[in-house]
C-alpha cells in the first residue's frame, strides 16, 4: 500500500507543477535544437528560450536583457559575489548576514581563507537585521553586500530595499538571495536599488537543475562560466532548453498565484497550523512571529524534545517537513539561523519547519494538527529533560 505524502517542505524543494512539465516535454525529443544553432530548428527553439526569459523578467520587473540563465540558485548566488570582487579588485571588502544560506556563507569562508575580510551582520531575538549597524560597517572599500529576501528557515523578510540604498550610497554592489523570496512576495527591479537577485526554478514549481541571476542593466559582470557565447557571452555552456521553458511556464503561473502569499489561502493555512499549535501544544516558540515573513513559512521550536525525533515520528504518518537542527560531526547542533537569533538550545534542538505551497490543502493542515499533538506528548514522556 502506497503510504499518503502530506508535503509540507515547500522551502527544500516543490512539487513540479503538471503545466510546468506539459510545457516541458517537446523540448526532449520533438524540439530538441540547439538554440545556438543557425538552422531554422535552432532558431524556433531559440525563440522559446527567449519566450521564457520574457516570463522571468515579468515576474520580478526587470526586462529580459537583464535574466541570465544558470543552473542553480547556489551558482547564481557565487557568481553574483565573485563578479563584484572581480570587477572592483581594489576592494577586500565583503558584507553580508549570520543567517545567510551556505551558498552565501560557504563562499564567504573560503573568501577569508583568500585574504578578504567578511562582515557579518548579527539579528536580534526576532530574526531581523539592524540597519544601523549596516551603515556602520559598509566601507569605502566594500566591495559587495549581500543579504536574503527571505530566510529559508523561518521566512523572516529583511529590508532588502533599505539595505540596497545603503550600500549604493556606500558606492558598493548589492546583491540579493531571493531563492525563498521570489513567488511569494512581489518584486518590482525597474524600481529597485538591487544591482544583483539569484533565485532558483525548483522553489517555484519547476525542476531542480535550473537557475536565475538578475543583473540591473548597466552593472558591470564577470563571467563566473567561461566558454561559448551564450547568455549574451555572461554565462557559457548549452542552455537547458526544456528547463528554461519550463520556468518560463512556472514564472507565468507563480505571477498569477502571487496573491495567495499575502493573505490568500496559503498564508491562512499557514496561520491555522500556527494557531492550532500553539492552543494544542505547551512550551512552544513561533520563531519570527513578531517580524514581517513569507506567508508558507512556519518555524517552530519544541521545549525539552530533538527536532529529529519529532521529524522520524510525523515520517511514518507520511508528514513531510524539515527540521531547524543539523548533525554536524556526530553532535547534534542547532542551526546557524538560530543561533543568531539567540534561542536557547532547549528550545532549538526541536525545531521543525513547516512549508506551505499552493498544493497544500486543508485536510492536510487538519491531519498534522490531529497528530503532531500526540507526537510532541509521547516524545515529553521520554524525554530526560521535561
Amino acid at each position: 500500500m502506497v503510504k499518503k505524502i502530506i508535503y509540507l517542505d515547500n522551502n527544500a524543494t516543490t512539487k513540479v507543477d503538471e503545466e510546468v512539465l506539459g510545457a516541458m516535454v517537446p523540448f526532449f525529443c520533438n524540439e530538441y535544437g540547439n538554440p545556438s544553432s543557425i538552422h531554422s530548428f535552432g532558431g524556433d527553439v531559440k525563440n522559446d528560450v527567449e519566450k521564457a526569459r520574457h516570463q522571468i523578467a515579468d515576474l520580478i520587473g526587470a526586462n529580459s536583457s537583464e535574466i541570465i540563465f544558470t543552473s542553480c540558485g547556489t551558482e547564481s548566488d557565487n557568481a553574483a559575489i565573485l563578479s563584484c570582487l572581480q570587477i572592483n579588485k581594489k576592494k577586500k571588502h565583503v558584507v553580508t548576514t549570520k543567517v545567510e544560506h551556505p551558498a552565501v556563507l560557504q563562499l564567504c569562508k573560503v573568501l577569508e581563507e583568500r585574504g578578504f575580510e567578511v562582515s557579518y551582520l548579527a539579528v536580534d531575538k526576532d530574526g531581523q537585521i539592524d540597519l544601523d549597524e549596516l551603515k556602520k560597517v559598509v566601507r569605502e572599500d566594500t566591495a559587495v553586500v549581500s543579504i536574503m529576501a527571505a530566510n529559508n528557515e523561518t521566512g523572516i523578510v529583511f529590508p532588502i530595499e533599505e539595505a540596497a540604498k545603503i550600500a549604493k550610497a556606500k558606492g558598493s554592489y548589492f546583491h540579493c538571495d531571493a531563492v525563498q523570496g521570489v513567488g511569494k512576495m512581489p518584486f518590482d527591479m525597474s524600481k529597485s536599488n538591487i544591482d544583483l537577485l539569484s533565485f532558483s526554478g525548483h522553489k517555484i514549481h519547476a525542476p531542480k537543475g535550473i537557475g536565475i541571476l538578475y543583473v540591473k542593466k548597466g552593472v558591470k559582470f564577470s563571467p563566473f562560466l567561461i566558454g561559448g557565447h551564450q547568455e549574451s557571452g555572461l554565462r557559457a555552456g548549452t542552455e537547458n532548453v526544456p528547463y528554461i521553458v519550463g520556468l518560463g511556464k512556472a514564472a507565468l503561473l507563480a505571477k498569477e498565484n502571487l496573491g495567495l502569499y499575502n493573505k490568500g489561502k496559503i498564508q491562512q493555512l499557514r496561520d491555522k497550523l500556527e494557531k492550532g499549535i500553539v492552543e494544542k501544544i505547551s512550551d512552544v516558540l513561533i520563531n519570527g512571529k513578531n517580524t514581517g515573513r513569507v506567508g508558507n513559512t512556519l518555524s517552530v521550536s519544541f521545549k525539552f524534545i530533538e527536532g529529529e525525533s519529532i521529524l522520524l515520528l510525523l515520517d511514518e504518518l507520511g508528514i513531510c517537513a524539515s527540521s531547524g537542527s543539523a548533525c554536524t560531526s556526530g553532535s547534534l547542533e542547532p542551526s546557524h539561523v538560530l543561533r543568531a537569533m539567540g534561542i536557547s538550545h532547549m528550545f532549538a534542538h526541536g525545531t521543525i519547519r513547516f512549508s506551505l505551497s499552493r498544493f497544500t490543502k486543508q485536510e492536510d493542515i487538519d491531519f498534522v494538527l490531529e497528530h503532531l499533538p500526540k507526537i510532541i506528548d509521547r516524545l515529553r514522556k521520554i524525554s530526560p529533560f521535561s
